[in-house]
């Protein structure tokens, strides 16, 4: 029979296990209650209406006992991607929050309210490595979203990976306060402590109050996305509440999106912690990640997890060696995904070999790091004869003190072939477009500076803080 996917819920424990707020469940809570909800769900794929709550960890966790696949639906999903999701999927039932209204969309399925007391009972038998366990939309950017069919298999992967990579243990108390209808928060948020045998506690709204207070009582570790982070440097600064609480952290991990240099600066400035980033996608789950034993890298991903092979491919194929060239990455590893469902074609295509085609362009330094420089369809600029990564120029741009927020992409040039076009949020009053130009040109080269600058009140970003930079030139 396969391993147990969580070890310290088959073996039973008193020990804390979730907890959101006021509710709180040891690992005996959590096994009578899922198990109880296991034994009633029905074959087929489950979809889970994922608040931010502990009823959304009970129904995953329940349908992972039961063996039965969960799809993840956003509480704040828009009407036509709902019917996308519904008619790919085909799920028998929508496990929800008691008392939440579901959408009309959601009308012709039947419901299970998610129960919070059950019964101690046995455990249904743990099902094959290679079932599916859950099935994760992407953001569907280029596209309606496709069901990424993750196998049981690439949960444990790349958890056991994370638990070599960070030392990661069943006396680590994680916090966090991501969303729970993707893998950062539920895959590596949620399950993550569950396999461990640790804990967990969700804050249900990100607060840099919430992160002080747990990190204060006992808590190790925080999980959060750049967002949570630059809120967190332009508060620590002159919070020493919040400071001397994230000191006492064992790791802090910043995921979703690449965490600018300049916040990584302030927050080790004000706390003397050096931020962990890593690097996964919905299919791949976790690729890289700076080890916890080892150099921290600010810019860089780290580098590639146990179990993971990683290589950077040019345009015409080549593998590419040397320091500091750009290719896309491409991985293979336990930690990949079956396939997107009902897409055999998007399937095949995503695939060079057994290679995974991530769609990242990326440079690998002397020791082996990795540095996205950004998505091949959007971040990697090629003007006047370079290829130039999104990255690096907003990582200049944030250094100059007139800037809040920064975005790169590029446009149509009859003369370079592509511009790059700087979209800026200022701190007060916005620097001259020139001024900016001659920063960064004086950081990085004079080839790299923004030839054309807009200003914006807010970048248009996701539920996990990603800048959406195709609503930027729409």
């Amino acid at each position: 029979m396969p391993d147990p996917l969580f070890p310290t819920l088959v073996a039973g424990a008193a020990k804390e296990a979730l907890r959101f707020g006021d509710h709180a469940l040891t690992y005996d809570d959590l096994a009578a209650v899922a198990g109880g909800l296991a034994r009633e769900l029905p074959s087929g794929r489950v979809a889970v209406w994922a608040t931010p709550t502990v009823h959304t960890s009970v129904a995953v966790v329940a349908a992972l006992l039961a063996g039965v696949p969960a799809v993840p639906l956003n509480p704040k999903i828009g009407e036509r991607e709902l019917a996308h999701i519904l008619a790919d999927s085909a799920p028998a039932l929508v496990l929800a929050e008691p008392g939440v209204e579901l959408p009309a969309g959601l009308a012709a399925l039947p419901r299970r309210d998610i129960p919070l007391t059950g019964e101690s009972a046995p455990l249904p038998e743990e099902p094959d490595a290679e079932a599916p366990a859950l099935i994760v939309y992407t953001s569907g950017t280029t596209g309606p979203p496709k069901g990424v069919v993750l196998p049981r298999r690439a949960l444990a992967a790349t958890l056991d990976a994370l638990e070599d990579a960070w030392g990661w243990t069943a006396a680590d108390i994680l916090v966090h306060a991501l969303p729970l209808f993707h893998v950062h928060g539920l895959i590596l948020g949620i399950l993550g402590p569950l396999r461990r045998g640790g804990s967990v506690r969700h804050l249900g709204r990100f607060s840099t109050e919430g992160v002080a207070r747990e990190l204060s009582n006992g808590a190790t570790m925080l999980f959060g996305v750049p967002t949570m982070y630059h809120r967190i440097a332009g508060e620590a600064g002159s919070d020493s509440g919040l400071a001397d609480a994230l000191k006492q952290a064992r790791l802090l991990v910043s995921g979703s999106a690449a965490l600018p240099v300049h916040d990584h600066q302030r927050i080790t400035a004000a706390t003397g912690q050096r931020v962990v980033e890593r690097y996964g996608m919905t299919e791949t789950l976790m690729n890289t990640s700076v080890r916890a034993d080892g150099e921290r890298k600010p810019g860089t991903v780290g580098v590639p997890l146990r179990g993971v092979e990683l290589r950077l491919v040019g345009d015409a194929g080549e593998v590419v060696d040397d320091v500091e060239t750009v290719g896309e990455i491409q991985v293979r590893g336990p930690n990949l995904f079956t396939e997107y469902l009902n897409r055999p074609d998007a399937t095949a295509a995503a695939f060079d070999g057994g290679w995974f085609r991530t769609g990242d362009m990326a440079t690998r330094d002397a020791d082996g790091y990795v540095k996205i420089v950004g998505r091949k369809a959007t971040d990697l600029i090629k003007s006047g004869g370079y290829k130039i990564g999104a990255g690096e120029i907003e990582n200049a741009l944030l250094e100059h003190p007139g800037v809040a927020e920064a975005a790169v992409t590029g446009e149509p040039d009859d003369d370079l072939g592509e511009r790059i076009v700087a979209w800026i949020v200022p701190s007060g009053e916005p620097p001259a477009a020139g001024e900016l130009a001659d920063h960064v040109a004086k950081l990085l080269a004079p080839h790299k500076r923004p030839r054309v600058v807009r200003y914006l009140d807010a970048l248009p970003r996701n539920d996990m803080g990603k800048v959406m930079k195709r609503a930027l030139g729409a």
